[in-house]
C-alpha cells in the first residue's frame, strides 16, 4: 500500500496544476481563522464575528467540519485530473504493462481518495482546536472533546465525495466533462426532490427518501450550523418563531455514505476491468 501511494503522490506532485490546487486547498481551509478577525464598528454599534460564539467548543467541530467541506471541490478537480491524466498521458497502459494489476492500480487511487479525506480531517482539527483555545469561552476538557463526531462526519463525508469524483473520472475520461457530470448529477437529484415532493411524499417524507441518494446524503452528514447560533435563537424567539433542528450526526447516515462510497469505488474497478485500454 505504501508503494501505491507513493506512486500516486509522486504523479501528483509532478503535475504543476495538481500541485497549485492542493496548495490551494489548505490554504482556504487555513483561511477560515481569518473569521476572527472581522470587526464591524459602525457608530455605537460594534460587531466581533469571534465573539458571536462560532469559535466556542464544541460547538466549533460543527461550525468548521461544515464550512470548510464547501472547499472540497478544489480536491475533486485534482481527482477528476488524476484520472483524466492517466488516460491522456498513457499512464495507465503502462502501468499495467510494469505490472501493476487493475485491482490495485483503483486501490492505488482509493487510497489517496482516502489520504486526502484524513490529512483534511486532521488539519481541520488543528485548525479548530487552535481557534477554540484562543477565542473559546469554554475550556473544560469534557466540552472541547464532545461533539468530535462532526471530525468522523466529515472524513466520511469527504471520502465519500472524493470516490464519486473517481468514480467519474474513470467513467468520463476527461475531467471537464467529469466535473460537468457532477454538476448535472446535482441537478437532477434538486429535481428529482422537487418531483417526489410535488407528487407524491410531504416534506419530511421526501427528506427522507432523498438521504438516500449520493450527494443528499454526504450532505445530510453534517446539517447546516447557523440556526444553532445564540443570536440567531435569539432574533427567532423575538419574532415567535422556534428552531428546533437535529442537529447530530446518525449512524445510519454515516452507514449510507459509505454504502456509496463502496459502491462507487466497486464500479470503477468493474469498469477499468472491462475497457480495453
Amino acid at each position: 500500500m505504501k508503494r501505491l501511494l507513493q506512486i500516486e503522490f509522486i504523479k501528483l506532485w509532478n503535475n504543476r496544476t495538481s500541485k497549485i490546487l492542493i496548495i490551494s486547498y489548505f490554504v482556504l481551509l487555513t483561511s477560515i481563522a481569518l473569521v476572527a478577525a472581522i470587526k464591524f464598528d459602525i457608530g455605537p454599534i460594534q460587531f466581533h464575528l469571534a465573539e458571536q460564539g462560532i469559535f466556542n467548543f464544541p460547538y466549533i467541530w460543527h461550525f468548521n467540519t461544515f464550512m470548510t467541506a464547501i472547499f472540497k471541490l478544489f480536491l475533486a478537480i485534482v481527482i477528476v485530473s488524476m484520472m483524466s491524466n492517466e488516460y491522456s498521458n498513457k499512464t495507465i497502459k503502462q502501468n499495467l504493462i510494469d505490472g501493476l494489476s487493475k485491482k490495485e492500480f483503483v486501490l492505488s487511487k482509493f487510497l489517496t481518495v482516502i489520504s486526502f479525506a484524513l490529512i483534511s480531517t486532521v488539519f481541520v482539527f488543528v485548525v479548530s482546536m487552535v481557534l477554540g483555545l484562543a477565542y473559546s469561552d469554554y475550556d473544560e476538557l469534557s466540552i472541547i472533546f464532545s461533539d468530535l463526531e462532526f471530525l468522523l462526519a466529515f472524513f466520511v463525508k469527504l471520502t465519500g465525495f472524493f470516490s464519486f469524483c473517481l468514480f467519474l473520472g474513470v467513467l468520463v475520461k476527461r475531467s471537464a466533462f467529469a466535473l460537468g457530470f457532477l454538476i448535472l448529477w446535482q441537478v437532477f437529484e434538486g429535481f428529482v426532490r422537487g418531483m417526489i415532493r410535488w407528487k407524491l411524499f410531504d416534506s419530511e417524507t421526501t427528506d427522507a427518501v432523498m438521504g438516500f441518494f449520493p450527494l443528499n446524503s454526504m450532505f445530510n452528514l453534517i446539517k447546516e450550523p447557523f440556526s444553532r447560533l445564540n443570536a440567531v435563537q435569539s432574533v427567532a424567539n423575538q419574532i415567535g418563531e422556534k428552531v428546533s433542528l437535529n442537529y447530530q450526526v446518525h449512524f445510519y447516515e454515516i452507514l449510507i455514505v459509505l454504502a456509496w462510497t463502496s459502491i462507487f469505488v466497486y464500479l470503477s474497478y468493474v469498469l477499468l476491468k472491462k475497457r480495453d485500454l
